[in-house]
């Protein structure tokens, strides 16, 4: 059902931190399902330890005296621990916008589905219970189903006025068939469609429909635009660019118990929670408008149920 699409999409920034205690230690987490899974974590650089310990006065971020960690050492570790944390909050983020990505899918495929089955049934059982006679008036209807479409697909469409204007061309139609033995000029149609406000002809129908088809489309692509809008905004914030104070706080945080032999060694997880949310300051920003607009979608999503009706409501209303 179209409101259990975004069951799997969590808070962004809250997933992201939640996941990211996976940095202590780092580990792999390349998805198989994902089409080009990010590199994961690239191993210690344990070729480039001097053989003996080394006067630390050099160093910028590790502790200093004597020391097996050598300046080269340093400055690979801190590009280093900089890229292994760019490489799993991309991976988190791989993995929720390939959810949103399949989904934008599923859904698109299943609303044209929907309509063109909804386009096929009214033909077929149109043409069973009026046979020639709506073959020679069957374009008004396509042109109806390809107008729909194309409010879903490019929103380029007035809905009301292109379906006041179907109903009006529908009982012009309808008038001449009932009335074919007379003969009747464009002002007498004209008049005729003037009035059809009010002596409708047609009953309560064509409001009716009007109201519920205009519904319908508009949480549809309301719906399928925020798919795409909420995989692109996860796309945009995997990109992590941690200042130079942060790198130098992630070198810290996972690789300084290297040179002291404790590599398994985890960091404190104040200290490590603390770190990644100032290295996410930036995705942290956008959690309550993130959680607003994923309260939003599920709104949209109560309302589709009123796809489930549209094939079926079509047909006799018209």
């Amino acid at each position: 059902r179209p409101s259990s699409t975004l069951r799997p999409a969590s808070p962004l920034p809250a997933l992201l931190l939640h996941q990211l205690q996976l940095l202590c230690p780092l580990a792999p987490l390349a998805s198989p399902r994902l089409r080009n899974p990010r590199p994961a974590p690239a191993a210690p650089l344990r070729d480039d330890a001097p053989l003996h310990e080394i006067n630390g006065d050099h160093l910028k971020i590790c502790p200093q005296g004597y020391t097996c960690c050598s300046q080269e050492m340093e400055e690979k570790y801190s590009l280093q621990s900089t890229e292994d944390f760019k490489c799993v909050v991309g991976q988190q983020c791989d993995q929720l916008e390939a959810v949103f990505a399949s989904q934008y899918t599923k859904f698109d495929e299943f609303f044209k589905e929907l309509l063109e089955n909804a386009d096929k049934s009214l033909n077929d059982v149109f043409v069973k219970i009026y046979g020639h006679l709506y073959m020679e008036n069957s374009e008004l209807f396509k042109d109806l189903f390809l107008e729909l479409k194309r409010y879903y697909m490019a929103g380029n469409v007035n809905l009301e006025e292109m379906l006041n204007d179907f109903w009006a061309h529908l009982l012009e139609r309808m008038f001449r068939l009932v009335n074919s033995q007379y003969s009747f000029t464009d002002e007498y149609l004209e008049c005729v469609s003037k009035y059809t406000e009010q002596l409708k002809p047609l009953g309560d129908v064509p409001r009716k429909l009007k109201l519920q088809v205009t519904r319908a489309f508009v949480a549809a692509r309301t719906f399928v635009q925020g798919l795409a809008v909420a995989r692109d905004v996860v796309s945009k914030v995997s990109v992590v660019n941690p200042t130079a104070r942060r790198a130098d706080a992630l070198l810290k945080m996972i690789y300084c118990s290297h040179c002291q032999g404790l590599v398994t060694v985890k960091p404190c997880y104040n200290s490590c929670s603390n770190i990644r949310r100032g290295c996410l300051a930036y995705q942290g920003d956008v959690d309550s408008e993130w959680n607003s607009f994923i309260d939003a979608m599920l709104m949209v999503a109560e309302r589709l149920q009123v796809l489930s009706t549209l094939n079926g409501s079509c047909s006799p209303s018209i």
